[in-house]
């Protein structure tokens, strides 16, 4: 008698995996292409969704052929070799190779750097690898809007699947791979600093490396269509489920307990903005796209604390972020770098410093109750129970914000650093313009695809016309 499933293999634990796995990557080819789509100048819309599907796909290649085990493969150790010894390669970088043989894809997962650190996984390679590869691939395309409008397609393709290699498994590695930070007990449940701080940094870095769009669009960039946006928002708020309820890697408690933090910080800060909007802003309107802007805070901040926080801590993570957040948008365009970099969508404070403040907010607010994976007696008030109970500030760890300040850190210098890298040699070893010149940004999508959102006599028939609007953000 033949049986379908391995005895390691959970069908359960699998199938959610898969299925989280397909919420975030819905999340980037309907969501963000939806999203950025309907947030950019209709001459724009095109190159916005090449450029979120072509580097969706490219990130895909890197990751399959060399850069997952980069992330979550073994690591290197001093001898030249793998293993888990200790050493700074060890800590940082794990050996490159290809998942696509049948023993990598369809064998048991592992993370070298974890074994014996949790339960085994009960699910293959191949549901691992494509659960973080959904992750990765989101990174790039949200620090996107940062330089949407202007960045060259060609200097686009190249560097995606180049910072994908260069930042992304590094700071993979240092998190959640079992890397350095991991073996200090830095706290990232799902990527507030290793997806969205890293995407806010290299997102400043690429804008001011790029270069500003042209006057005419900077002085007035109207969203092509908010009916768009809000089917791009909503694709994210729903998808988030699996971005946090995935994390666990098991369908257990702690999933479903991530999901419920996720939507909690989300609809309060959500509120928070349009509290902001309606009684402190300039214009005292409530508007829509703050409405936006404060619902990605909230899943921006809740990301690396879903399942470490209680629901109480993720309402009050929700205001304090939006808040900050807000604030932070209303006045820092005023002040050097940040009114000198043009950060088109705003994903420095949305991505940026949201996750910063997510990340911070864990070293305070972890709760040991909230268990990951149950394996006897909870200690609560332990920092690292035999449950997996984590404990932050709030609950006497008093190492744990440190900890996470310095994580935050080394994600900022080394991805700066390294976008800055590449762009530069994409550049000036490469000879490829990062900018579009000033005659195609002044067109569009005709001149640098051939290709409209809308046709002109169709734009002509309806009588659409661009009206000056506020700028959107993400």
């Amino acid at each position: 008698m033949y049986f379908p499933y391995p005895s390691w293999l959970n069908p359960g634990d699998n199938a959610w995996q898969l299925t989280a796995a397909t919420l975030v990557g819905l999340m980037s080819v309907i969501g963000i292409a939806a999203l950025y789509g309907g947030l950019v100048k209709k001459k724009w819309a095109v190159n916005t969704l090449l450029m979120t599907f072509g580097g969706f796909a490219a990130v895909l290649v890197v990751w399959i052929f060399w850069a997952y085990d980069m992330g979550f493969g073994v690591p290197y150790h001093a001898g030249g070799g793998s293993g888990i010894t200790s050493s700074i390669l060890n800590g940082f970088l794990g050996h490159p190779g290809s998942i696509t043989g049948p023993g990598q894809e369809t064998h048991q997962a592992i993370i070298p750097n974890f074994v014996g650190a949790g339960p085994p996984f009960h699910f293959p390679t191949a549901t691992l690898a494509y659960f973080q590869f959904v992750f990765a691939a989101i990174t790039p395309l949200l620090f996107l809007g940062s330089v949407l409008g202007r960045m060259n397609f060609k200097a686009w393709i190249i560097f995606v699947p180049a910072w994908t290699t260069c930042a992304y498994t590094v700071n993979a590695m240092l998190v959640w791979g079992g890397g350095y930070w991991a073996q200090k007990g830095a706290l990232d449940y799902s990527g507030g600093y290793v997806i969205h701080l890293a995407a806010g940094i290299s997102g400043f870095v690429a804008a001011w490396v790029v270069g500003p769009r042209i006057t005419r669009d900077r002085n007035s960039f109207p969203p092509t269509n908010l009916l768009l946006v809000a089917v791009g928002a909503g694709m994210l708020w729903m998808g988030w489920n699996g971005f946090n309820g995935g994390d666990p890697y098991y369908a257990g408690t702690d999933a479903a307990a991530a999901v419920m933090n996720t939507n909690i910080c989300t609809a309060t800060a959500l509120l928070t903005w349009v509290a902001c909007d309606t009684f402190i802003s300039p214009t005292k309107k409530p508007t829509f796209l703050g409405s936006i802007n404060g619902m990605i805070v909230g899943l921006v901040a809740i990301t690396p604390a879903a399942g470490f926080v209680n629901g109480n801590a993720a309402a009050i993570m929700g205001v304090i972020a939006s808040f900050l957040v807000f604030l932070a948008w209303t006045y820092l365009p005023k002040i050097r770098p940040f009114s000198k970099v043009d950060d088109a969508l705003g994903v420095v404070y949305t991505h940026g410093m949201a996750g910063l403040l997510g990340g911070i907010m864990t070293g305070f607010l972890a709760d040991p109750y909230m268990v990951e994976y149950t394996s006897g007696k909870v200690n609560a008030l332990s920092a690292w129970s035999g449950a997996n109970g984590v404990a932050g500030l709030m609950y006497g760890n008093s190492d744990r914000v440190l900890i996470q300040f310095l994580t935050a850190l080394t994600i900022i210098v080394w991805d700066a650093v390294v976008t800055f890298v590449l762009l530069m040699i994409i550049k000036h070893v490469l000879r490829i313009n990062l900018r579009f010149t000033d005659a195609e940004l002044d067109v569009g999508d005709a001149a640098v695809h051939d290709e409209e959102v809308e046709p002109p006599q169709l734009a002509s028939r309806s009588g659409i016309m661009e009206t000056l609007a506020p700028e959107g953000g993400i």
